[in-house]
């Protein structure tokens, strides 16, 4: 099992984009924990996740302008970020917890890279 990121890019400060994280494999259940973001020289940071009641968390630095998504039935997780600035440039890496048959894996997508300019 694998997770893809997609969607990085390089925008201007102001702009948009949106993040795509897509499970494959032989997969029975999949819980999306979130997005996380390494900006360069810095640490991994969480940016979005779900909560165990179903709601959204989002570090300070992006509410308000950053929304986590998810189709249960596309084995996908989103991310659509607006208002970016110089400081929301990062890699960006999605997180899951995948059931396989007989096992549950703790997967990390590739990364995407998202490069704003000011």
């Amino acid at each position: 099992v694998q997770l893809q990121a997609s969607g990085g890019g390089l925008v201007q400060a102001g702009g948009s984009l949106r993040l795509s994280c897509a499970a494959s494999g032989s997969i029975f259940s999949i819980n999306f924990m979130g997005w996380y973001r390494q900006p360069p020289g810095k640490q991994r940071e969480l940016v979005a996740s779900f909560t165990s009641g179903g709601g959204t968390h989002y570090a300070d630095s992006v509410k308000g302008r950053f929304t986590i998504s998810r189709d249960n039935a596309k084995n996908t997780l989103y991310l659509v970020m607006a208002s970016l600035v110089p400081e929301d440039t990062a890699v960006y890496y999605c997180n899951a917890f995948i059931r396989q048959r007989s096992r549950i894996d703790d997967v990390w997508g590739q990364g995407t890279l998202v490069t704003v300019s000011s």
